[in-house]
C-alpha cells in the first residue's frame, strides 16, 4: 500500500513492478531484488568495485526552501551498515550545499531495517533528490533497499509535540540533558513494521556520565487546560532487563514553576523498544507540560533509548466514559483502585506486555486462598443530569491461575459524596481462557451524580489470579441514531459501542425497501471495511430530500462471519424550496452547493446502431446497441458572489457529481458528469451578481471505490502545533480547503 503522503511514485517507493525512478550515482549496478514487504521486490545496489556505492533519485522532487522534509527506506545488508541522504538542488539542478546525510547504521543487518534523516530545505533549494549510500568491502556486494518514502514529516496526529521533538530525525536540539546526563542520537539496527511510519532511523540516547540518575527532559512545553487527562508515551529501550527506566508527565505554572510530576515507571521484558504510556489531569494552576525520559541508578556510559514522544489529550476507553485513562488502563500503576475487603492483592502486571488488552500492563488480583475480595475504583463524576439514567459497566478479564467468581456492581454517590448504594449483578463464573468482555447495565439513583466501579471477586482454588484491564462506565445511550441536517442537506448517523475489528456494512433504506450503500472515509460501506474504534460517526450526504429514510447496519465477525444488526429510526431531509437544487461531490462534501433551477434539461438518450437499407426491401435492417443514460443541459441560476464562487470550485475537479431535486420534480436523483459549462450575464448593471449557468449533463452509475475525505483526526492543535505563525500556514497552503485535507503545495 502507498505510503500516504509520499511524494514518490508507487514503483519508486515499493520497487514494483522494478526500481522506476531509480540510477545509479556512484560505483553500482542496479537490479531488481526480491524479498520485499511493500510488495514483493526490493532495489539491490551491487558494488562494482570495493568502496562507498551510491545510487540517487532521476527526478528532483519540488520543495519549497525553509520547510522540513523528511526521507526514509527501509534496507537489508548482512555485511555493511548504510546511510541516505537528501541533496537540496537549485532550478538547474545545481547541488545547493552538500548532501543531508542521516547517521550511518550502528551495524549491519538483514533483516528490513529503517534509515532515514529529515532537514529543513535551504535557501535557494527548488528540489530535492534522495542518495542511497553503503560502503562494501568489495566488488559484486549487493544492498537492498525498498518502502522509501519523501516528504513532508509524519508525525503523530494530535501529538502536542513538533516533529522535531516527537522524533530526533532532525537533531537532538528539542531535548536537554538533566544532571549526571548527556543528550546524544543513534542510528541503530531496528526492524520496525512496513507500514510503521511514525519511528524514525534515529533515535534519542540518554547517557549517564556517572552512577545515579539519568534524564531528559523536552524543550518544547506545550499548553494544556487544567482539569483536561493527559497521555504520555515514548518507545523505552533500556540498557538492561535490571534497568529502572521511567517516563514522567510534567505541569508548569504560568512562571514556569513545577506543579506536578507524574511517573510511569517500565517493567522491561528485553533490551527491545517498550512503549511506555503515563497519564495525568493536569492540577489546578498548571498551563503548560514537559515529557521526560529517564532512568535511576544508572552505572556510568549506560545508554537509554528514546523514540517516537508524544503528549496527547488521552483517549476514553469507550466514547463517553467517565473512568480516566490511568484507572482504565493500569499503565502506570493501580491507580485509584483499592482493595475494601478480603485478602486479595493487587498490583500493576509485570513484566511489559505479558498479560493485557489494553496498552502493554493490566491489574493483576492474586488470592492465596480460596476467598472472596472487594476491589473498588475511585468515584468518577458522572455527566450533568443524567441521575435516573441507564449506565453501562465493561471490562476485560482474564483468568490467569486457578479460578474465578465476579460481581459487577456500580457504587453510587450524590454531590455531598453521600453514599447512595450499590446496584449489582449475581455472582457469575469468569469464562476462560484468554480476555472476556463482561458487562452490565444498571440505572442510576436519581440523585447520583458520582460513581464507583465495584467488583467482588471470588477464587474458587487456591493461589488464584485474574488480570483487569479496559475498564469503562458509560451512559447507555441508543446503538444507533439518525439525525437529519437541513443545512447541508444530509443525514448524521452515529454509530455507538461497536466491536472493533468487525466487518461494517451500512444500507440507506427507501420506503419501498430498496437499500443503497452508504459512503465512507476509503468509499463504500460494502462489509470489506473494518471497525477501528467503537464510535463512528457517518456524514451521508447522498441521502434523498423529502423522502423518509432509514439506516441498516451490519456489523460481522470476521472470524465465525456472524452478523449482528442494527436499525436507525425513520428520518427525512428537509428541503424548503422547490424551486432549487443541490449540486454534490460524494467525495468532498464541504463543496456542496445549492442552486436555483431555471430549466430542466431536454432529455436525450444516446444510442450506438448501424441501419442497413437492403435493395428490394422496404424497411431497413437495424443492428443497434442499447440506450444510453439521460444527456440534456441543465440551466440554472447562481443569486451572489459566493455561490458563483462555490459552483466554480464545485466543477474544477471534473469529478462525478449528485443531483438532487425536490420530489414532484420529474427528476430523481442523478449521478451526473458535467461538460464544457457556460457561465453567463443575466442582464443588469455591472455589479449585478447573478449568473446563468448552462451545464451538458450525462447520467453516469454511481462512484462505488471514491470514498468521502476529511480532515483524518488532525485538530486545530495539530496546526498550532506544526506552523509558529499565519505566515507559515499561508506559505505552505492555498485554501482552508487544503488546510482541512492536509494538502501541501
Amino acid at each position: 500500500m502507498p505510503i500516504p503522503g509520499n511524494m514518490l511514485s508507487a514503483a519508486t517507493e515499493s520497487m514494483d513492478p522494478t526500481f522506476t525512478g531509480w540510477r545509479v550515482r556512484l560505483n553500482c549496478t542496479l537490479l531488481s531484488g526480491t524479498g520485499g514487504r511493500n510488495g514483493s521486490k526490493s532495489l539491490s545496489v551491487k558494488s562494482v568495485a570495493a568502496g562507498e556505492t551510491q545510487a540517487e533519485t532521476v527526478t528532483g522532487y519540488p520543495v519549497t526552501a525553509g520547510q522540513t522534509y523528511q526521507v526514509f527506506a527501509d534496507a537489508s545488508s548482512s555485511t555493511e551498515a548504510e546511510r541516505i541522504g537528501l541533496e537540496w538542488l537549485d532550478a538547474t539542478y545545481t547541488p545547493v550545499g552538500a548532501v543531508l546525510w542521516s547517521m550511518t547504521t550502528a551495524s549491519a543487518s538483514s533483516s528490513w531495517h529503517r534509515v532515514g534523516v529529515a532537514g529543513v530545505a535551504p535557501a535557494g533549494a527548488v528540489r530535492v533528490r534522495i542518495v542511497l549510500s553503503a560502503t562494501p568491502a568489495g566488488a559484486a556486494v549487493s544492498h537492498y533497499w525498498e518502502n522509501v518514502y519523501l516528504g513532508a514529516p509524519i508525525r503523530t496526529t494530535g501529538n502536542l509535540f513538533s516533529f522535531a521533538t516527537e522524533t530526533p530525525e532532525i537533531d537532538t536540539t528539542a531535548w536537554t540533558a538533566g544532571t549526571n546526563t548527556t543528550v546524544g542520537r543513534l542510528a541503530p539496527m531496528v526492524a520496525w513494521p512496513v507500514d510503521w511510519y511514525w519511528a524514525g532511523a534515529h533515535v534519542l540516547t540518554v547517557t549517564a556520565t556517572g552512577s545515579g540518575t539519568a534524564s531528559a527532559a523536552s524543550v518544547e512545553n506545550p499548553a494544556v487546560t487544567e482539569g483536561v487527562e493527559y497521555l504520555g508515551y515514548a518507545y523505552l529501550a533500556p540498557p538492561t532487563t535490571g534497568s529502572t527506566a521511567w517516563i514522567e508527565l510534567r505541569f508548569y505554572n504560568a512562571a514556569s514553576s513545577l506543579v506536578s510530576t507524574v511517573r510511569s515507571t517500565l517493567a522491561p521484558a528485553s533490551t527491545g523498544y517498550h512503549r511506555q504510556r503515563v497519564s495525568a489531569v493536569a492540577p489546578v494552576g498548571a498551563v503548560t507540560c514537559r515529557l521526560a525520559a529517564g532512568m535511576d541508578s544508572a552505572t556510568a556510559a549506560q545508554v537509554l533509548r528514546v523514540e517516537q514522544a508524544v503528549v496527547t489529550a488521552a483517549p476514553a476507553m469507550q466514547a463517553g466514559s467517565v473512568l480516566p485513562y490511568a484507572d482504565a488502563s493500569f499503565e502506570g500503576g493501580v491507580a485509584g483502585w483499592t482493595k475494601t475487603t478480603g485478602i486479595a492483592t493487587t498490583a500493576r502486571s509485570t513484566p511489559w506486555g505479558a498479560v493485557a488488552l489494553d496498552g502493554s500492563y493490566s491489574l493483576t488480583v492474586s488470592s492465596s486462598t480460596a476467598t472472596a475480595s472487594t476491589i473498588r475504583s475511585t468515584k468518577f463524576p458522572l455527566p450533568s443530569g443524567t441521575g435516573g439514567l441507564g449506565f453501562r459497566l465493561q471490562f476485560g478479564e482474564s483468568v490467569t491461575a486457578g479460578g474465578w467468581t465476579v460481581t459487577r456492581g456500580i457504587r453510587w454517590y450524590d454531590a455531598a459524596d453521600t453514599d447512595l448504594g450499590l446496584t449489582t449483578t449475581s455472582a457469575a463464573a469468569v469464562p476462560g481462557p484468554g480476555w472476556w468482555l463482561l458487562s452490565t447495565d444498571q440505572t442510576a439513583p436519581a440523585s447520583a451524580t458520582q460513581a464507583a466501579v465495584e467488583l467482588t471477586l471470588t477464587a474458587t482454588a487456591t493461589s488464584s489470579v485474574v488480570n483487569l484491564d479496559r475498564v469503562a462506565l458509560w451512559q447507555a445511550l441508543p446503538l444507533i441514531t439518525a439525525v437529519p441536517q437541513a443545512a447541508t442537506a444530509s443525514v448524521t448517523v452515529t454509530l455507538r459501542e461497536l466491536d472493533i475489528g468487525d466487518l461494517i456494512r451500512v444500507y440507506r433504506v427507501t420506503a419501498d425497501g430498496a437499500r443503497t450503500l452508504v459512503r465512507g472515509p476509503s468509499g463504500l460501506l460494502d462489509g470489506t471495511v473494518a471497525v477501528t474504534s467503537d464510535l463512528m460517526v457517518l456524514e451521508d450526504a447522498e441521502a434523498p430530500l423529502l423522502a423518509p429514510v432509514y439506516y441498516r447496519v451490519e456489523c460481522v465477525d470476521p472470524v465465525t462471519g456472524g452478523t449482528a444488526t442494527r436499525l436507525s429510526g425513520t428520518v427525512t431531509v428537509p428541503h424548503a424550496d422547490i424551486n432549487l437544487a443541490w449540486l454534490k461531490d460524494p467525495s468532498a462534501p464541504q463543496r456542496n452547493t445549492i442552486v436555483m433551477v431555471k430549466s430542466a434539461p431536454n432529455w436525450q438518450r444516446p444510442v450506438e446502431r448501424g441501419v442497413f437499407r437492403i435493395a428490394g426491401r422496404k424497411n431497413p435492417v437495424v443492428l443497434s446497441d442499447v440506450m444510453g443514460g439521460l444527456e440534456g443541459d441543465l440551466v440554472v441560476w447562481t443569486r451572489s458572489d459566493d455561490e458563483r464562487k462555490a459552483l466554480h470550485t464545485l466543477l474544477g475537479s471534473g469529478r462525478t457529481l449528485l443531483w438532487q431535486a425536490a420530489p414532484g420534480m420529474g427528476v430523481d436523483d442523478m449521478y451526473v458528469s458535467v461538460g464544457q459549462p457556460t457561465e453567463a450575464r443575466v442582464g443588469g448593471p455591472a455589479m449585478e451578481p447573478w449568473r446563468e449557468w448552462t451545464l451538458p449533463l450525462t447520467e453516469v452509475d454511481m462512484p462505488t471505490t471514491v470514498g468521502v475525505n476529511g480532515s483524518a483526526g488532525r485538530t486545530w492543535q495539530d496546526i498550532l502545533t506544526e506552523f509558529a505563525t499565519w505566515g507559515d500556514l499561508l506559505g505552505t497552503f492555498a485554501t482552508w480547503e487544503d488546510v482541512f485535507l492536509d494538502r501541501r503545495g
